[in-house]
Order: structure tokens, then sequence, then C-alpha cells
């Protein structure tokens, strides 16, 4: 968490005299003394109140001298408060950090992606070129991977209904693209009992369970490809591309917009799900920092990044597309869904 300074200090770290960068080195030892205290089940154990360094250590199965130093480098930083009974979490701490689920899956995917996947960002940064396959990279973490997908599934349920209320539809074949999770398919076959949908995905993204549970695997067919390689078929009445464009860059986007308008019957709409450049100002500093790091985390294991809501209304309209409609979404303000329909 920041790191709270005095007036007068925090005016010689803004003003130059004493050098900032040296806060942004604290603020990263931080971040990952609160990587660690998680990973090792600290907060989880202090859930049900203090414990001394012995106890905590007892709790976790760690080192007791190594849990101390931990816990007191923790109070500094934010996360836990030294009292009488022993170290015990903040409330900040306890409620987002406790735990494996809910936005603890977010901070135990970031904190893999900021200290190991960004090992080689310089020589991206250097080449132009992606210095690591971040799929790949999933692959050999299967527990990341998992966090991964988590975020992904809970992000998509959060969004369907809203999604849902804006997507011209109700009847028809739907072929939803890097939509491994299936949420968005599935929602909209439970809305419309006349669509069909097709679910294309590499296989380590792939489920199959929320399409089972959903009792939809007559309507919902997962299919494990690559759908930048494989025939999308013809005919399609839509297609999702819902967090596809920016892990990829402007030429295999041009080029995956043509086929999807070969996918699509005349008429037929291609509906693309982004976060978008255009960050609204209730986002704050920390909406657009987010923004420029999550770009450059794509640029680094993609070779893709954030686009600009209007550059993908240009490829569109070059692969015979109408003009299309541009939505910000309600529930993820940083988002906007934008349609467009196929030209007859």
């Amino acid at each position: 968490m920041p790191i709270g300074l005095g007036d007068e200090e925090a005016a010689a770290y803004a003003s130059g005299e004493a050098p900032g960068s040296f806060v942004d080195m604290l603020g990263t030892a931080a971040y990952r003394c609160a990587a660690a205290a998680q990973r090792l089940g600290v907060f989880g154990a202090l859930a049900d109140g203090p414990l001394t360094a012995p106890a905590l250590a007892a709790a976790i199965g760690a080192d007791q001298r190594g849990v101390g130093l931990l816990a007191d480098a923790l109070v500094e930083f934010g996360y836990l408060d030294h009292t009488g009974d022993g170290y015990a979490s903040t409330p900040v701490a306890a409620k987002w950090l406790a735990g494996s689920a809910g936005y603890a899956v977010v901070e135990l995917f970031w904190q893999r992606v900021l200290f190991e996947l960004w090992d080689g960002l310089e020589e991206s940064v250097r080449t132009g070129k992606p210095a690591v396959d971040f799929y790949a990279w999933l692959a050999e973490r299967p527990e990341t991977s998992r966090h991964f997908q988590t975020m992904l599934d809970a992000h998509a349920t959060h969004l369907a209904a809203e999604v849902g209320d804006l997507l011209p539809v109700s009847d028809g074949s739907v072929l939803d693209l890097g939509g491994g999770h299936g949420r968005y398919s599935i929602a909209l076959c439970q809305r419309h009992p006349g669509l069909t949908a097709t679910v294309v995905d590499f296989p380590g993204a792939l489920g199959t369970a929320a399409v089972e549970a959903a009792g939809l695997t007559d309507r919902v067919t997962m299919r494990a490809g690559d759908y930048t390689r494989e025939p999308l078929g013809t005919g399609h009445d839509l297609v999702l591309l819902f967090n596809v464009l920016h892990g990829h860059t402007e030429a295999n986007n041009r080029a995956l917009l043509a086929r999807v308008a070969e996918a699509l019957r005349p008429g037929g709409t291609v509906a693309i799900l982004e976060n978008s450049t255009d960050v609204p100002p209730e986002e704050g500093r920390a909406g657009v920092a987010f923004l420029h790091t999550f770009s450059l985390n794509l640029f680094h294991g993609q070779g893709g990044q954030v686009y600009p809501a209007a550059r993908i209304g240009g490829w569109l309209t070059d692969a015979g597309f109408r003009a299309p409609t541009t939505t910000r979404l309600r529930e993820s303000p940083g988002q906007h869904l934008i349609l467009a329909q196929r030209s007859a």
C-alpha cells in the first residue's frame, strides 16, 4: 500500500530534493512482501485474530525468524498492525488479501506477472517483439493459469447481463472466438432459446464445466483450436470478439476481422469488447496507470496493446463492416462494446 509520508518528507521527494525513485523502490518492496505473505497464507492465518510471531510461524509452517522479519516489514508497509497480542491484519489487508477467492485472485495473478513475466521487459521494448509467449508461460504455471482463468470467468459473469442487453440477436448462430469460459455464450443461450453458440479457444483456456452446469451442452459447443487459423464457418448471425483484439498486432487484427466478415451472414453483427484508451475521469489516475500497465504487459507477452476505439472502428470499415457504434459499459467503465454489421 502507499507509504504514508509526512508532508515535509513527501515534499522533498516530490520536488526532487530527495530521489523519488527511492519511494518507488520501497513501494515495490512493499508489494513483494505482501505477495510473499499472501502466498504463505499469512493473512488467512490472521483471519481469526492476532498471533505472535511463533504462533504465526507455526500456523503457516514457516521459519519463526523469517516470519518475524516479514511481519515487521508488513507493519511498516501498512498490511499488518503490531499489538500487545501479536500481529494482526489491517482492515484493508483482511478485506482484500485473505484467502484465494475474489480480489485476492487478481493479486495472486499480477504478482507472478510483475515479478516473473516482466523479467525480459527490456528485451521486448528494445526489439519491438514479445520476449516471452504469455500463454506458453501460463502453461508452465498451472496455478497461475487457474488464477487467470478464474479472473476472466468472474469478470465475464459480472458483465454478462449488461452485455446481453446490448447485443442485437435473438435466434440463430453465435460464434464466440477466444471465449474459453463460455460465460457470454451461456448467458445468451439462456436468454434466447432460439440461439446456438460455438466457442473456439486454445485447449488450455477452454472449459466445459460452466456449460455442463447450465445444462446447455446441446446448444453451446466448445471447440478447441486456434481461431486465427482454423475455418470459422459461414452464415453466423453474431460473432463475439471479447477481450481478443488487445492480444494481437494491428496486422493480425485486420486479418482476423476480414475472416470474421466472411464468417457472418450479410447484415450479421460482430461484437467487440475491449478496454479503451479513452479512460473516463471517474477512473482517476489509478485507472489510467493500470491501463498503461496492462497495455505494456500485452505488448511484452503477446505483441498486442490496448487500442483506441476509433482505430478499431477503422479496421472494421476497412474489413467491410458498416460504421460501428460504441457503448461504454456501466459495470466496467474502462471497457467499450463496439458493434458493427457486415455490409450486404
